[in-house]
């Protein structure tokens, strides 16, 4: 199948199903479609229907698209992976702050825009990105005590991926997070999948 992907750099959207894919060595072929180019919009046209980044491209040719789609559709290709919990509640509730990154944080997402390389402490800190940022620690603090470590349901999983853009604006904003915040985004940061996004970010921007 095939991803395709904007920059690594700043495409957060892409990110995510492509940690997920490369984090359970699901094999995929990546298309990487340079933003804001005068052929971007017609690239990304020839493949999905939105105009947008990621899209999914199947064995059988067909297109998905929208980051939560993408990752539920993997996880009903691949279900000997855990990528949602197995508990049926623990599920529901993956399946809850999943949703609610993918359709919320507005003033994160502006003020905080994902750009790998950027280290800029302090900046972007309005009212209103910092009242985000405390909902989503509420979140991982009651993710991460109920599971006991290291990840949000205990292994790595789709609701980490969904999260992990957030801990790249956290990497560059630098913003005051609890111990507890802190520790889970430098595990994020650490795994060999995230690494990989990173380090080929840094490759698009020399």
């Amino acid at each position: 199948m095939k991803l395709v992907i904007g920059d690594k750099l700043n495409s957060s959207w892409s990110m995510r199903p492509w940690v997920l894919l490369r984090h359970f060595g699901i094999p995929f072929e990546e298309t990487l479609v340079r933003l804001n180019r005068s052929d971007t919009k017609s690239k990304i046209l020839a493949v999905s229907p939105s105009g947008k980044v990621p899209c999914l491209v199947t064995d059988a040719g067909e297109a998905v698209w929208e980051s939560l789609a993408i990752v539920e559709t993997i996880a009903e290709m691949h279900p000997e992976h855990a990528m949602w919990p197995r508990d049926a509640a623990a599920r529901a509730h993956a399946r809850s702050i999943s949703a609610e990154m993918h359709a919320g944080f507005a003033d994160l997402r502006q003020n905080m825009p994902m750009e790998i390389t950027t280290r800029a402490p302090g900046q972007g800190a309005t009212s209103g990105a910092l009242a985000n940022i405390a909902r989503i620690e509420a979140i991982w603090a009651d993710c991460l005590a109920k599971s006991g470590d290291p990840f949000l349901f205990g292994e790595f999983g789709i609701a980490d991926a969904m999260f992990a853009p957030v801990v790249m604006r956290f990497n560059s904003y630098a913003p005051e997070l609890s111990a507890t915040s802190l520790d889970y985004a430098k595990r994020i940061t650490a795994l060999p999948a995230v690494a990989a996004w990173i380090d080929g970010a840094r490759e698009e921007a020399r």
